[in-house]
């Protein structure tokens, strides 16, 4: 099955007169998603441009801050190509923040990890990321965060189930 995502202006907001309620709803659903995606990743590369790191670069140094990882262990815990990761990986290395190092459970993948730059820069991040946060959170309950959490898990559930139900 191919999913078309509805960028069309007869498919947005369920115009499609083949989408039933629900489907239309989730439509709506992903591309909110899609929109919102941007906006935080734009956010993010606004907030972290003085220390010289972009949103994807964040993401790497969130994914090893407490150990270090194989940039395949990096590029499933964010659903990425491992040739994207390995792309930033490499250019943060040029730039000091990371290095590769021995991996005792396998011979060619090393292990990625901070240098004591990047350690800086990571404690940066983690502090401006804890004020825009608690920020951001005000603006919202609890228990309404909690059910959007919830909604948004099971999206992505259901979305890799019926993944798996595709043939290849």
């Amino acid at each position: 099955m191919s999913i078309f995502w509805g960028v069309g202006s007869s498919m947005v907001r369920g115009h499609n007169p083949d989408h039933t309620p629900a489907g239309a709803a989730i439509t709506e659903l992903i591309l909110t998603i899609f929109r919102t995606n941007g906006r935080l990743l734009r956010t993010g590369d606004r907030m972290v441009r003085d220390l010289k790191l972009t949103s994807a670069r964040w993401q790497v140094i969130g994914a090893i801050d407490r150990q270090p990882r194989t940039v395949a262990q990096i590029a499933r815990e964010f659903e990425l190509s491992r040739q994207g990761v390995l792309w930033v990986v490499q250019s943060m290395a040029k730039d000091g923040l990371i290095e590769f190092v021995h991996n005792p459970d396998h011979r060619r993948a090393k292990l990625v990890q901070l240098t004591e730059a990047g350690l800086e820069v990571s404690r940066q991040v983690s502090e401006m990321q804890c004020e825009w946060a608690n920020d951001m959170g005000e603006a919202f309950g609890l228990e309404e965060l909690e059910q959007v959490l919830a909604v948004l898990r099971k999206l992505g559930d259901v979305a890799i189930e019926r993944d798996d139900e595709e043939p290849a």
